[in-house]
């Protein structure tokens, strides 16, 4: 099986639902194939080797993911927001690529075709290659990924990965006709690249945002009728201050929100399922290595959380839920064994959807079929899984290591706290000091110290970060993840400057 046969299923089973755009004048399930298929042909008139799109969010993103699928080469979709030199470095890697793309002038020197243009081309007879004749075992997709600790790498997703999430985690034409799914991720993001395939194969229409603004993401809410959507945690943030700021609930028809992408505090997704009572919440945690999701915290373990009176069923808003039936998910120590149930260790995950393989470095899968995620966490006695932060992102201080996510869940609790953050920035005496990143709520201006007294009493002195620094936002990724070495950075730069005088 594979994404080629997935367009084809989709195409024959719902040729006559719109399943792209707005509800009068958007992409029916026959047009779309029609569309990657005339594409298809022009990858294969190109010569081309891959099919790198580099744009925003919109109907040219799955038409362009089919086509890649059914000529037979990896789709390639490229962050819109690299720098010239990031972008150059990437371009440099590709044999011969054909470029979808509205700013041609970024990539010199390589074929390109405009979004719009791609999507309107001639009609083909068929495709270059027939489903049939593609390998489960070909490339599908290559993904950048995001580089918040390291230098990114070029993540490899075959057609077998990508179909079993689909097939662990969607029963084809489930969707109502009604039913309308509203994208705000970044389409260079696996949660793009899952959620175009997911939503499509189930039969849902896919309605896409292209800039993000809790405003704009309300009003299309509103407008497009949607009843399902998927936000990255900064966007639920913007979201519910958008929603107090209007004074009203969202509306009835929103049936399912799904977030993911980063860590998010469970008092501000408690805060959200209060402003959204008719809304079904979703925790999605994966990776790009693993083809999307592993785990999830559904609706009813939402709910369950936020009316028990009981600390550790409460505490599971915190967590991503329990692993897909389709995967294992286990907390090993150093030496490799499961640890028990509330000790921290290194998370790791197997399954047919797992990847876990690089164009640089090749598979990173053990031979007992175990993918490091190099996520720590830990999971409770009911199989919640708690994820705790990057391994790379503990802090080691007197020799002692420490959890950034410890003590941003108690900072997350204080009333003037939006959003936090808390990073290790080298240091002298102790190895790294903690340094804690606030963004305040409207109209608040807790003080430093305030702050580490709420952490002191609340944890200890060994935890009660050494520098507290106010912040209108936190730097991070398109979809939530927090760039901790800007902020390290920021801290050691303005250390440096105080010295210097």
């Amino acid at each position: 099986m594979n994404l080629a046969m997935i367009c084809d299923m989709v195409a024959d089973g719902m040729g006559d639902r719109v399943l792209l755009g707005g509800r009068s004048g958007g992409l029916t399930g026959g047009r779309l194939r029609a569309r990657a298929t005339a594409g298809a042909a022009f990858v294969a008139s190109a010569g081309a080797d891959r099919l790198v799109y580099l744009g925003g969010n919109g109907p040219a993103f799955p038409v362009a993911l089919f086509a890649a699928a059914l000529a037979g080469v990896p789709f390639l979709p490229l962050n819109y927001r690299l720098s010239a030199e990031q972008l150059g470095d990437v371009m440099s890697r590709q044999k011969s690529p054909l470029v979808v793309t509205d700013t041609p002038e970024r990539v010199p020197g390589a074929r390109t075709v405009g979004l719009e243009e791609f999507c309107a081309l001639p009609a083909a007879q068929a495709a270059p290659r027939s489903a049939y004749d593609i390998d489960a075992e070909e490339i599908a997709v290559l993904l950048m990924t995001s580089g918040t600790t390291a230098a990114p790498k070029s993540a490899v997703l075959r057609h077998r990965h990508l179909v079993s999430y689909l097939f662990g985690s969607v029963e084809f034409g489930s969707a109502d006709e009604t039913d309308a799914t509203l994208v705000s991720v970044p389409p260079y993001h696996i949660a793009a690249v899952a959620n175009a395939l997911s939503n499509l194969y189930s039969g849902r229409r896919v309605v896409y945002l292209d800039h993000f603004t809790a405003a704009d993401w309300l009003d299309t809410v509103e407008r497009e009728h949607v009843t399902h959507a998927m936000v990255v945690p900064t966007m639920l943030v913007r979201i519910v201050a958008e929603l107090k700021a209007r004074g009203r609930r969202t509306p009835a028809h929103l049936r399912s929100l799904s977030y993911g992408g980063a860590k998010v505090s469970g008092e501000v997704i408690a805060e959200a399922l209060r402003l959204f009572p008719d809304t079904g919440f979703v925790n999605a945690y994966g990776l790009t290595e693993t083809a999307s999701s592993i785990a999830v915290l559904g609706p009813e373990d939402h709910r369950e959380a936020l009316a028990s009176p009981d600390p550790a069923v409460r505490a599971r808003l915190g967590s991503v839920g329990r692993a897909l039936p389709s995967v294992e998910i286990e907390v090993h120590d150093p030496e490799g064994r499961p640890c028990p149930p509330g000790v921290v260790g290194d998370i790791v995950v197997r399954g047919d959807q797992v990847a876990g393989e690089y164009v640089e470095s090749g598979s990173r899968v053990r031979e007992d079929g175990w993918f490091p995620t190099r996520d720590r966490g830990h999971l409770d006695s009911d199989g919640f899984l708690f994820v705790q932060g990057r391994a790379d992102d503990t802090i080691i201080r007197g020799g002692e290591n420490i959890a950034p996510a410890e003590i941003e869940d108690v900072l997350a609790r204080h009333e003037a706290v939006l959003e936090c953050a808390v990073a290790g920035v080298p240091d002298l005496e102790w190895g790294q000091r903690i340094a804690a990143f606030v963004v305040p709520r409207p109209g608040r201006r807790p003080e430093p110290e305030e702050l580490r007294e709420w952490v002191r009493e609340r944890l200890r002195s060994a935890k009660t970060p050494d520098d507290v620094v106010i912040l209108e936002e936190l730097p991070t990724t398109p979809t939530g993840k927090i760039l901790r070495r800007e902020l390290v950075d920021m801290v050691s730069t303005a250390r440096r400057d105080a010295a210097r005088r």
